[in-house]
């Protein structure tokens, strides 16, 4: 059991990462060993994101005390908090990679790690995030491949336009300066980017999240 002086330090590290934070995600790291944990919380720091183990209690009044009303007492296990200065989708993305990347045990269900995903709060608009929402943002691709997709989206039918310009132009059925100016584009870097195939990892099938409970729970934790 933690003492006085643990539970306060416990307590005046929460409220410094709150501070820096725009969103949070709560999860359930029962059974989960110490040595994945260190590889969550690495995982975490890669996307400016912190993972701390503090008293649902403690927390939950530390928030009441910045005006967010945050239910903790609904999770019967012991909680995780992953801290994030972006927002949710900065850290949901590797939390949900790395709950679906751990071994299902033999007879286990298949989506047993990814209810460890509790749920989540959006500190900006002040409100709660459902453990649904958080999976379905984990499960998008990242920011930068989204990007990509929506260039190649954009810029596909205007290459393809100049393209056949090009060809026109060299048949006399355009003026030269619009023949060169469609090569130009057609051979720019832009273009080139929206050619790219970007592989893009498929999402595995939604799981239930209608709850979570673990018999293994620490006392304290549930309480």
């Amino acid at each position: 059991m933690k003492t006085k002086a643990q539970k306060s330090e416990e307590m005046k590290r929460a409220k410094e990462l709150l501070e820096k934070s725009n969103s949070l995600i709560f999860t359930d790291f029962t059974k989960v060993s110490a040595e994945d944990v260190r590889k969550l919380r690495n995982e975490l720091k890669k996307s400016g994101a912190r993972f701390l183990v503090v008293k649902k209690r403690l927390l939950g009044l530390i928030l009441k005390e910045k005006g967010m009303d945050a239910d903790l007492g609904r999770f019967k296990v012991s909680v995780g908090t992953i801290f994030s200065e972006g927002g949710v989708d900065h850290s949901a993305g590797p939390a949900y990679r790395f709950f679906s990347g751990l071994e299902v045990p033999e007879g286990g269900a298949k989506d047993m790690w990814i209810k460890k995903l509790l749920g989540g709060y959006d500190l900006g608009a002040n409100a709660p995030i459902d453990a649904t929402q958080v999976i379905r943002i984990g499960q998008l691709p990242p920011r930068e491949v989204l990007l990509a997709q929506l260039l190649g989206v954009m810029v596909g039918p205007v290459r393809a336009f100049l393209y056949i310009l090009s060809e026109k132009a060299k048949q006399g059925g355009v003026p030269a300066t619009a023949a060169v100016a469609a090569v130009a584009v057609a051979e720019s870097p832009v273009a080139e980017i929206a050619a790219t195939e970007v592989p893009v990892e498929v999402p595995a099938e939604e799981p239930s999240v209608e709850g979570s409970s673990s018999p293994e729970a620490p006392a304290e934790e549930a309480a």
